[in-house]
């Protein structure tokens, strides 16, 4: 899926330009790399419930620390980013998982650990911390109860 951008050329006034989501997050890592925050839109189900996809946005940071149990941008599998939390780091290979995910993991080394996600925005505009100490305890009951998710977030979709 690509974002589209409107541009006015001398040769056409109804010209459409496609965007593709690499080029899009290429430029936000560049951002993070000088030291600025991006807020990124987040699409998809696989880190619910605590990042909504369609509903919020990631506010994507310069990596201080890679720590597990937190949320990061990553370039995974040498083909594709994702924002998921990580659930192990063994020496140069750190794994990570979405929230939502029932199963299946992705692999990366720190390098490919492009950006935190501390923060995301609501569509009301209401910036809520991921790394506060309610927070990543909630993340790590939600780890332990993986045998369950199916159930807890076919009940999270019906309700929501």
């Amino acid at each position: 899926m690509s974002a589209r951008c409107r541009c006015r050329s001398p040769l056409s006034t109804n010209h459409i330009m496609p965007i593709s989501d690499d080029f899009i997050i290429t430029e936000a890592i560049r951002l993070v790399n000088e030291g600025r925050e991006v807020i990124f839109p987040v699409k998809g189900n696989s880190m619910l419930p605590f990042i909504i996809g369609g509903c919020e946005s990631a506010v994507f940071a310069p990596v201080t620390q890679i720590r597990k149990g937190r949320v990061y941008l990553a370039y995974v599998d040498d083909r594709r980013y994702v924002v998921h939390r990580i659930i192990s780091i063994k020496g140069n290979r750190i794994t990570l998982m979405g929230d939502g995910n029932l199963v299946g993991c992705e692999y990366c080394s720190p390098d490919n650990i492009k950006a935190e996600v501390n923060y995301v925005i609501s569509s009301q505009n209401i910036r809520r911390n991921l790394n506060t100490f309610p927070r990543r305890l909630a993340a790590l009951v939600w780890r332990i109860l993986r045998p369950i998710r199916r159930y807890l977030l076919a009940i999270y979709r019906r309700i929501r």
